[in-house]
């Protein structure tokens, strides 16, 4: 009997960049003691985004202080979701580039997907609607379902951690905002708009600022827009410049150095002979 073949197909991506990423959290927002780096990943997977496959994964830590609630609980990278949707393997600026060009563009989907694998993404027309269908869900979030999940991670950490995030797939115009939970790693609400102020960023939080949880802190990059609102919106809570963001401009000068290092490496070592083959011992008289 023939087997069928597998609904998604095996895909590789050897020359995929990688990303490892870390919790941001330095400290227990409970108890305020060190958190301790756990060695396992808590995820990983390779995402197809417009810039090209990236193999990331995110490095979780724990609170060691036994006096602590939180003692032992897991704190995880919540940045990999900024990434992609949790089990999608394609990026955000993928799901942000088809609702633009589907929205603003009025492209239809199947001239998004032949778009898209012209870029090298490899999508065919049917994900390329599942994909666009959850930036209708993210810009529309489920108030409900949302409320339901801040509720059991606020009961399980104390409270919650908003962070935001911009993408522009597009390089410049329409930019979408994702608000997201750091301590469960959910986005929670989207935006999209060309341009914003402190005052229009406000108001789209302002539904966020009434749920009855305690919030511990906020976090973003270090755009001031994003910064003025979200220390409008919650005042009295601690704000922290996201590791992610500050980490990556710091190598941003060395990453052009970094690759043309790997590609002359590759050449000059992958002309090298292979290691040969030694004879078969002689058989013992």
């Amino acid at each position: 009997m023939n087997k069928l073949p597998r609904h998604r197909p095996h895909r590789e991506y050897p020359e995929a960049r990688r990303i490892i990423i870390e919790c941001d959290l330095e400290t227990c927002p409970l108890c305020g003691s060190e958190l301790k780096a756990r060695r396992p990943w808590h995820m990983r997977k390779t995402v197809q985004t417009l810039k090209g496959p990236v193999f990331v994964a995110g490095k979780s830590k724990e609170c060691a202080n036994r006096s602590c609630q939180n003692y032992g609980k897991h704190y995880y990278a919540s940045r990999v979701w900024l990434l992609s949707l949790p089990n999608s393997t394609y990026g955000l600026d993928v799901l942000a580039h088809i609702g633009w060009q589907h929205e603003g563009e009025h492209r239809q989907l199947v001239e998004i997907q032949r778009e898209l694998n012209q870029r090298g993404v490899a999508i065919n027309e049917r994900n390329v609607g599942k994909l666009y269908r959850q930036f209708l869900a993210l810009l529309g979030a489920s108030s409900q379902e949302a409320h339901d999940g801040l509720k059991v991670t606020a009961d399980r950490y104390g409270g919650l951690i908003w962070a935001i995030d911009a993408l522009q797939p597009e390089g410049y115009g329409t930019l979408l905002y994702v608000l997201y939970e750091v301590l469960s790693g959910k986005p929670v609400a989207a935006w999209q708009s060309e341009h914003v102020t402190e005052q229009d960023l406000v108001a789209w939080l302002q539904p966020y600022t009434e749920l009855p949880f305690q919030v511990l802190a906020t976090l973003c990059d270090g755009e001031k827009t994003l910064i003025a609102a979200l220390k409008a919106c919650w005042p009295q809570a601690p704000h922290q410049r996201c590791q992610a963001h500050f980490l990556n401009n710091l190598a941003e000068a060395v990453l052009d150095y970094d690759d043309q290092l790997r590609k002359n490496m590759r050449q000059d070592l992958g002309g090298l002979p292979g290691i040969p083959e030694h004879p078969p011992d002689p058989p013992l008289l």
